[in-house]
């Protein structure tokens, strides 16, 4: 019990004895640094919003590409199915090389938008460490302000 309680009476003097140690450390230099980092994480995060905007954007255009590639997709079946009923070998042919172009078409753009929403995520992560950043620097800053 006394051992416990000299511990935390030592702790509580140290903290007590360090605490006007580090208050002579601030220079005025911190604080101007402290917000020359602030003013920069802003810009940070400005950046990293117009990117996710731009991401959310790419990914909608994606979207609607794909959604356009398998309408055509659908209608070049069709069209091979009623040929094929017709029996016309030579638009049979064509019709499986429009199929062949769209359904690599259609991997591309499937392939974009996976990229994208990547983008995406890496941007929202990207944003979430910039706050961190601003909120580590604005506590940064209050606490040299508070030590001046």
């Amino acid at each position: 019990m006394r051992l416990t309680t000299a511990i935390a009476v030592t702790g509580v003097a140290a903290a007590l004895l360090t605490a006007p140690v580090l208050a002579q450390d601030v220079r005025p230099d911190d604080v101007k640094q402290d917000r020359k980092e602030i003013r920069q994480d802003r810009r940070e995060l400005r950046g990293d919003r117009r990117e996710i905007r731009q991401d959310r954007r790419e990914l909608r255009n994606d979207t609607k590409e794909i959604r356009s590639d398998r309408r055509e997709l659908r209608g070049d079946r069709r069209e091979l199915a009623a040929d094929r009923k017709a029996g016309d070998k030579d638009a049979v042919k064509n019709d499986l090389k429009d199929i062949r172009e769209d359904r690599k078409e259609l991997k591309g753009d499937l392939k974009e938008r996976r990229a994208d929403a990547r983008d995406l995520r890496q941007d929202r992560r990207d944003r979430r460490q910039d706050r961190r950043d601003l909120r580590g620097d604005r506590k940064d800053l209050r606490n040299d302000q508070a030590a001046k």
